[in-house]
């Protein structure tokens, strides 16, 4: 595998890149591993749409994987940049906008480089299923807030740090169930809506929703719900002044 990143930072953990890029040729295979994020697909973009107009917006997706969420977006008329550390994910994705037709913009960079490059260029961001795999969030969401327009919106899906995410995310859907590889997640790692909050805070973005996310394996869909105690989509907004 080509580990060779030019310009990126070092808030990523290797071994989750290598643990993610060994999944990138049936990432876009409904059935395969990644059978759990395409079902979570179509809520995580209903919960972006229902927040913001997607048709011209300028909208850039952190870790954007093999591109599920990117060529959704797209297809949604956003003028999508998306970003991700693996060189293996990026490949599919570019791969697959091919066989789509979709206008995405994809590249290898860190979101901390090019908050450096192009910072308040986006309307919204959005961050997936990213938070609870990388060393240092806050620093992620710092660099979210630095390239988002005033005004702009975040949107970010995390898994909540409780017993009942140990028991469905691990255990059921990695060693019982078997929906995912084991070893996808770390619960040391799970991110408790109060900490997103502060981190959200000290990177001066609001933070206005919180909703649970529920995963219907037996259905293979996921719809939005009332509990957050095991995944959860957030949005956060950027003032207009930067003084307030």
């Amino acid at each position: 595998m080509n580990t060779t990143r030019e310009n990126t930072s070092d808030n990523f953990h290797q071994a989750e890149l290598d643990k993610f890029a060994a999944l990138a040729n049936r990432w876009w295979d409904a059935d395969g591993p990644q059978k759990p994020l395409h079902a979570l697909n179509p809520v995580r973009l209903e919960y972006v749409a229902a927040r913001m107009p997607l048709a011209g917006a300028r909208v850039l997706d952190v870790g954007c994987g093999g591109g599920l969420l990117s060529e959704a977006l797209a297809r949604q008329g956003a003028q999508v940049t998306a970003i991700d550390l693996a060189p293996e994910l990026v490949k599919v994705a570019r791969l697959h906008k091919l066989e789509s037709g979709l206008d995405v913009d994809y590249r290898v960079q860190s979101v901390e480089d090019l908050a450096a490059e192009a910072p308040g260029s986006f309307d919204a961001i959005t961050c997936m299923e990213m938070l609870e795999h990388v060393p240092r969030p806050g620093a992620i969401l710092d660099a979210c807030a630095t390239l988002l327009k005033p005004g702009g919106k975040l949107f970010l899906s995390t898994l909540n740090r409780t017993p009942a995410a140990f028991a469905v995310a691990i255990v059921g859907a990695e060693y019982i169930a078997r929906l995912l590889p084991r070893g996808t997640h770390h619960y040391q790692d799970f991110i408790k809506p109060s900490e997103l909050a502060a981190w959200l805070r000290q990177s001066r973005l609001q933070i206005e929703d919180v909703s649970g996310l529920a995963y219907e394996p037996w259905r293979g869909s996921a719809r939005l719900s009332p509990r957050t105690d095991i995944n959860y989509l957030a949005w956060a907004s950027k003032p207009v002044s930067t003084d307030a």
